[in-house]
């Protein structure tokens, strides 16, 4: 007679593909549960935590600090990660069954919506995953080149990531320098003529995605200010109720703020922040590279939360050097993986995988690439929740692994000649990155490859 999965004789093997919040928040999830288990982490990357290394603004740096929940996680003795494997290529689905009774893919949101329109991909349109990448110092973008000789600049999207390009682009060198924006960024940066940044939105201030914190902060800016069209808050009957709903707080706040960045006298800081609400990007002219970029106003129709922004047919054009583009993400197939293409998720019910309608008994899904890219970091945690609860709910029924024993995982890997990483492994990345940012001041001086990573572990 086998031993019962979740006993003492045969714990629970739990594999969870991604390192950042959602990932870390399952954990978290199953060292609650009564049963007994193991987890093993993996990521594409060395190094953990995802978002919050890779997509955090580096001038956020309290937000980090949830990295230290995450940390005492992973040293418990019923986890190990798994860095540098590419669950689907060094590692397939199948060949993960082998070793997990259950799977839980917490994989994000990795690539940008397309705007859709002519021009999008000139030299200088950017998209905001590539430029936040590139200044995080993440692997993937770090070939990537941003040209912020012109004078304008143009970030399309209403939500914080976009409030986050912004700023980064507003802000000095002086005010970045002791964050762990790379060396290279802050390079670029400091050669930039940039003054006006146009942040630009289809609909208006009512349904923005930014949180107060997030523009707050653009009246503590050294060097740049915000600017607002009193008209922009001009707001239509439905807005207006969606305002007041007492179920949206942060609606009001919001509006607040912008209400003082319109209502403010002339500054003279050299920077300029400048929003449009209701306007669409039709289109982004230029010969071989961004020169402008065509705007259509917009009103807005429909009832309270459902309301959609149509074009008037009136247009203007601005001249630009960059856009950078931030309006929604979506993730990425995993070979093997049911995936749902217009929503870049992977098809669920409550967290447990479907295909056709079907659950895939054993494979379930957290996060961004559950739900969608929405809330923020904490959002995450009754996300997973939710997922664990239906994984502990299915233990019963779960189809036991041939080959549970962890070692079992590192000599496959091993006779494939991916060489893993170890939290170990990553704690020795982690103490010579902040050894090299302590000498100019910086929490850390992050490594940018993953060849150099590797090599710290020679």
């Amino acid at each position: 007679m086998s031993a019962i999965l979740g006993s003492v004789e045969r714990p629970l093997r739990v594999a969870v593909v991604g390192s950042g919040p959602s990932g870390f928040f399952a954990v978290d999830a199953l060292y609650k549960a009564t049963f007994k288990f193991e987890i093993d982490m993996f990521d594409r990357l060395p190094s953990p935590f995802g978002l919050v290394r890779y997509g955090v603004a580096p001038d956020h740096q309290k937000i980090k600090n949830v990295i230290k929940v995450y940390e005492k996680d992973a040293l418990d003795q019923r986890f190990a990660f798994f860095g540098n494997v590419n669950v689907g290529q060094d590692i397939t689905i199948a060949e993960m069954q082998t070793f997990y009774d259950a799977i839980i893919f917490a994989c994000g949101a990795e690539t940008d919506k397309p705007l859709g329109v002519p021009g999008e991909n000139l030299t200088g349109s950017h998209t905001a995953t590539e430029f936040v990448g590139w200044y995080n110092g993440h692997p993937d973008y770090q070939n990537s080149s941003f040209d912020l000789s012109h004078p304008s600049a143009v970030v399309v999207g209403l939500g914080n990531v976009a409030m986050d390009v912004a700023r980064i682009l507003a802000k000095t060198v002086d005010e970045l320098k002791t964050t762990d924006i790379t060396q290279k960024a802050l390079d670029v940066l400091g050669q930039s003529k940039i003054k006006e940044i146009h942040i630009v939105g289809r609909r208006g201030p009512i349904q923005s995605a930014f949180t107060p914190a997030e523009i707050k902060e653009f009246h503590e800016l050294n060097h740049a200010t915000p600017v607002v069209n009193p008209q922009d808050l001009v707001l239509n009957e439905a807005s207006q109720k969606e305002l007041t709903d007492i179920h949206h707080p942060v609606r009001k706040k919001n509006f607040e703020i912008l209400q003082k960045y319109s209502a403010a006298t002339e500054t003279t800081k050299e920077r300029k922040i400048i929003f449009h609400f209701l306007k669409s990007p039709v289109a982004v002219k230029g010969n071989g590279k961004v020169e402008k970029i065509v705007l259509e106003k917009n009103v807005l129709s429909g009832d309270p939360e459902k309301q959609s922004a149509k074009g008037t047919g009136t247009f203007e054009e601005l001249a630009c050097g960059n856009i950078f583009r931030s309006v929604g993400y979506r993730g990425v197939k995993i070979p093997g993986v049911p995936f749902e293409d217009k929503k870049g998720i992977f098809p669920n019910q409550e967290g447990r995988i479907v295909d056709n309608g079907k659950v895939i008994c054993g494979w379930y899904t957290s996060g961004w690439i559950k739900r969608g890219p929405s809330g923020i970091i904490g959002t995450n945690k009754p996300d997973s929740d939710e997922t664990v609860h239906h994984l502990l709910t299915d233990v019963p029924h779960l189809k036991a692994c041939p080959s549970p024993e962890r070692e079992s995982v590192k000599q496959f890997l091993a006779q494939k000649n991916v060489r893993f990483v170890t939290y170990a492994d990553w704690k020795m990345i982690d103490a010579a990155e902040v050894k090299r940012g302590q000498p100019v001041g910086k929490p850390r001086e992050k490594f940018t490859s993953v060849l150099e990573m590797l090599s710290i572990l020679k």
